[in-house]
């Protein structure tokens, strides 16, 4: 997978940018604030149709525009992909080779991305929301009907919260019976985000697991573990969809007390373990590090897995985070598989020699120069 070229309209501070991208590592360096990470989040929009950085798409619109357009022209194995997103205040129109696409869903998954950033370390000592939005955006990346599930459940989810605040100071049988609706549909859906989660993280510690052992020269062992807000020792869907139900059953006054759902995927996490201990209370800073970049590392591989192919990798700003021996290793991994765009303030702080076929881009002010 390469991105030959990318094209912005009034997208974050970019009027009108028309960008060739033929190398295989492209870098580009600039101070704080003109543009470099939007660039970046450009192509991961284009490859998820949101942002990671806001959940309100109005932000990505240029200042007193009426709507933002990004293109891009993508060679996959089986030829090449342009592919179109226009932004407005009403919503999101995507094309792709000309032809919209009546569901996003049909246009995600034409581009795919790894994104690493500086949060993303957070991954590991973070809160749970961080894991769970890490889990979601690459499993939606490889299986669209699993975006479809997940906002399935969010949006019961959110009417199911009303409902249960109404039930506290308002209890009828009316209630009751709409909660019975909303349970069935919660579960449901749930039921499929809690599947899809539990495959793609077997997967995801296969490959992390070999990832961190090459990193640590086989001195720690990695552990990735999905926990769930209840147990769930059954992968069967009818099994989990009775255990969800039973639970919810056995939840209902507390929840009504609280006025929120209080056990479901929306509030289940993810543990590591190094050596049998948890890595977000007992790692090091290193190890917690190391834990993350294995993490990026294994998404790669489980991605050209799933879809015969490697992504994009996007690195923001991450390189100087990494002591000398992981940015060695991370650069040694994507150097001859992915093409990568990486963005920093200065290349000081990177190991230059370890790249090849690398093309250099300053930014300032949301233009871009060679």
């Amino acid at each position: 997978m390469f991105v030959k070229s990318i094209a912005l309209q009034n997208y974050r501070n970019y009027g009108a940018l028309e960008l060739n991208t033929d190398n295989r590592v492209n870098i580009f360096v600039g101070n704080n604030a003109q543009g470099k990470t939007n660039l970046l989040e450009s192509i991961f929009v284009l490859a998820l149709t949101k942002s990671h950085r806001t959940p309100r798409d109005k932000e990505l619109i240029g200042w007193e525009a009426e709507h933002a357009q990004l293109r891009a022209s993508v060679e996959r194995k089986y030829g090449t992909v342009q592919l179109e997103l226009n932004i407005s205040r009403q919503g999101k129109k995507a094309r792709l080779n000309g032809l919209e696409q009546r569901k996003l869903s049909g246009f995600i998954g034409a581009l795919n991305v790894v994104m690493f950033a500086p949060e993303d370390l957070e991954i590991v000592k973070g809160s749970p929301g961080i894991r769970r939005r890490f889990l979601d955006m690459e499993i939606g990346q490889v299986q669209p009907s699993y975006l479809y599930h997940l906002q399935q459940y969010q949006k019961v989810l959110l009417q199911r919260n009303n409902l249960l605040k109404q039930m506290w100071s308002s209890p009828s049988g009316q209630a009751n019976t709409m909660l019975d609706i909303f349970n069935e549909q919660l579960v449901t859906n749930g039921v499929k985000v809690v599947k899809k989660r539990k495959q793609y993280l077997k997967k995801l510690q296969s490959w992390a697991e070999q990832i961190h052992a090459g990193i640590t020269n086989g001195k720690e062992a990695l552990t990735v573990e999905y926990s769930p807000s209840f147990a769930m020792p059954d992968e069967d869907e009818a099994v989990l969809f009775e255990q969800f139900m039973l639970k919810l059953t056995q939840m209902k006054d507390q929840e009504v007390r609280r006025g929120m759902t209080l056990v479901g995927p929306h509030r289940d996490d993810l543990a590591f373990y190094i050596n049998g201990k948890e890595v977000q209370t007992y790692g090091s800073q290193g190890q917690q590090r190391t834990t993350a970049l294995s993490l990026k590392l294994a998404e790669i591989e489980l991605m050209h897995e799933e879809i015969g192919e490697y992504p994009i990798l996007l690195l923001d700003d991450v390189l100087s985070e990494l002591d000398s021996m992981r940015q060695t290793q991370l650069i040694e991994t994507f150097q001859s598989k992915v093409q990568t765009f990486i963005t920093t303030t200065g290349i000081e702080g990177i190991n230059t020699s370890k790249l090849h076929d690398a093309n250099m881009f300053h930014v300032e002010n949301g233009q871009v120069m060679r």
